[in-house]
């Protein structure tokens, strides 16, 4: 696909139950803009959160790193390999490889009750500045794209001119691998800090918090391989015991976060000693400080929970085959909002930690400092910004973008999900 090319993109809307559209005109087709207008219209005017879905010729060279591969009989593969085939007429060849790249947008109502966490987009190695589910960028979709609905088939009701597909379990299964793969990408990178501070702190029990945390992953790891392919998660699997280690890391973090929020709230006017700071959080002044490192295991904890909640919610919410999603949503509120409250409250914490002005002993009164005062103070206070800095707040008021690469075999390749 190149820039100044006309393409038509097929477009499906996707409903997790029975309801009924606004007169939707389709003559000509729409435009991204349009699109977006849509999207925005059917939020505020279905009953129920409609999710789309379009299909892009897949782009050269796309790194999948982070993704998650699913084989043509997996859940995923067969539902949306259903949903293509229901409307085979209506869609145009891709290509002369066979694959196919799907983009699923989910209602920002709906990702905020499933995929809270989705701050940032994965960041690519393929090039500076590229991101994971950027696949279809500003070289691949132009101005003269074409979003055109594409026409039901079996299970879908017209409503209008267009064509509202019931597709529960495609939307469930795309959103629990997005996020799945999304909270795995998170717990790398927790990993990845954690040894580095602990290569600059030798302390045995944050050691042992790290170790029992990443031990739970083989179990996670395999409970997601079963729930992915419509198996029932057993207790021989052993994510009972996976969850309980992450249970006991989660309310430590809490612990944790109590101690500090009392310390920030404490502080007045803004402005703080080092030494007031360095007692409470314990190396925040130190590359490969205690008090960082602290952080890196709340967020590896807060990763593993996450997935752990998604395996969880869609292994109940197969057992109601005629309402998935409902149950798949309630089945995750008690949980994720202990762990949003959590994040949250690290943020705030950040936030503030960020935005102090430091202060001498004894305050700015006394005006002769030693040049080792200045530069150590200077360095404190950029540590300072670098924790401001990294809160960055979820974004639950944005859809949800899942990008599903359909091989020629009918397999797929799902990357995480992210903030549209």
């Amino acid at each position: 696909m190149t820039d100044g090319e006309d393409v038509v993109v097929p477009l499906w809307l996707l409903a997790t139950q029975e309801t009924t559209l606004p007169e939707i005109p389709a003559a000509g087709g729409l435009t991204p803009e349009r699109l977006s207008e849509l999207r925005s219209a059917l939020t505020l005017l279905a009953d129920t959160p409609i999710a789309t879905l379009e299909q892009h010729p897949m782009p050269e060279g796309v790194d999948r790193t982070g993704a998650v591969a699913l084989h043509s009989a997996s859940p995923l593969a067969h539902h949306l390999s259903q949903l293509v085939s229901h409307t085979s007429k209506a869609v145009p060849k891709t290509g002369a490889s066979g694959e196919t790249l799907y983009r699923m947008v989910v209602p920002a109502k709906v990702a905020a009750q499933m995929g809270n966490g989705l701050a940032r987009p994965m960041a690519s190695k393929a090039a500076s500045g590229g991101i994971h589910g950027a696949i279809v960028g500003s070289k691949g979709i132009t101005a003269q794209a074409t979003f055109v609905p594409a026409a039901g088939g079996a299970g879908a009701a017209v409503a209008g001119a267009s064509a509202l597909t019931l597709a529960a379990p495609l939307v469930l299964m795309a959103v629990a691998v997005g996020v799945s793969a999304h909270s795995e990408h998170r717990r790398q990178q927790a990993i990845e800090h954690i040894t580095e501070l602990l290569e600059h702190l030798v302390e045995g029990k944050l050691n042992e918090e790290r170790d029992a945390l990443n031990g739970c992953r083989a179990a996670i790891d395999k409970a997601t391989a079963i729930v992915l392919d419509k198996g029932e998660i057993g207790q021989t699997i052993g994510i009972g015991p996976a969850d309980h280690t992450i249970d006991i890391a989660i309310a430590t973090a809490e612990r944790r976060l109590k101690n500090w929020q009392r310390a920030v709230d404490a502080i007045d006017s803004n402005t703080a000693e080092m030494s007031y700071l360095t007692k409470t959080f314990v190396g925040i002044d130190k590359t490969g400080g205690e008090f960082r490192t602290h952080l890196e295991l709340a967020d590896l904890a807060i990763a593993l929970k996450r997935r752990v909640i998604i395996l969880q919610a869609v292994e109940q919410g197969r057992k109601d085959a005629t309402n998935p999603f409902g149950r798949f949503v309630q089945s995750l509120k008690a949980d994720q909002q202990r762990v949003d409250e959590l994040e949250a409250g690290i943020h705030s914490v950040l936030c503030k930690l960020g935005e102090l002005q430091l202060k001498r002993p004894g305050g700015f009164t006394n005006t002769l400092f030693s040049k080792g005062e200045v530069d150590d103070l200077l360095k404190a206070a950029y540590r300072l910004r670098e924790l401001g800095e990294r809160a960055q707040f979820p974004d639950n008021k944005t859809d949800m973008v899942i990008d599903i690469a359909r091989e020629a075999d009918g397999s797929v390749v799902v990357f995480p999900a992210i903030s549209a």
